[in-house]
């Protein structure tokens, strides 16, 4: 008697805890659903990132490696947030240790980079959390753009100005590296990177000059 009371008990609490358990499987099974959406979701924003890094980096290549002899002749361009060829500058660039202070324009674009820097914006803005770009010709005439890029040390002070705020950064690493090299481009997920991308070596360039810069 004694074991059937046990065991009308056991049944009992299997049919209270039977629709428990199936609605804990089922909100395990909905949790999983979800994450391989999310995994899905981050993989093809990773995915389209990289192809707008890519391309971003592959026309700076082009027009970096055109012919300087523009930039070198152009007259020399107001550094302050004034107008630039008809266009407005987002920012202006400072390295004192090469003593050197641009524009900087929005787009990467031939018009813009003929003397001026020039923000990739396929990357993020100035100044915010990330990796923004902002790449220049490598002049042959000595102290023009980003001529004496190759100057820059590590521990150097690079500030860049808007026209309500002013960020300083701190190189933190130079590399030579290839045309293709979008890695240089892509954010560590915690600092404020600024990357500077000019030509190497001055003449027949054939790799690019990276410098890198943190928010301090």
């Amino acid at each position: 008697m004694r074991k059937l009371s046990y065991l009308l008990i056991l049944l009992g609490i299997a049919v209270i805890a039977a629709p428990m358990l199936m609605e804990w499987q089922a909100d395990r099974e909905q949790q999983r659903l979800l994450a391989e959406v999310e995994q899905a979701r981050a993989q093809r924003d990773a995915a389209e990132m990289n192809r707008e890094l890519a391309a971003g980096l592959e026309r700076v290549s082009h027009l970096l490696e055109e012919e300087s002899s523009a930039a070198d002749s152009a007259p020399a361009a107001s550094s302050q947030l004034m107008t630039v060829d008809g266009k407005t500058p987002v920012a202006t660039i400072e390295i004192a240790a090469i003593d050197v202070k641009l524009p900087v324009l929005a787009g990467a674009t031939k018009a813009n980079m003929k003397h001026a820097a020039a923000h990739m914006t396929e990357t993020v803005p100035l100044g915010a959390e990330g990796n923004a770009a902002i790449a220049a010709h490598r002049a042959r005439t000595k102290g023009r753009l980003f001529n004496r890029l190759n100057e820059v040390e590590i521990g150097d002070k690079i500030v860049v100005s808007t026209e309500s705020e002013r960020y300083t950064y701190e190189v933190y690493k130079i590399s030579v590296v290839e045309p293709t090299e979008v890695s240089v481009l892509k954010p560590n997920g915690k600092d404020k990177i600024l990357t500077l991308i000019t030509c190497d070596p001055l003449i027949n360039p054939t790799h690019r000059l990276i410098v890198q810069a943190k928010m301090e």
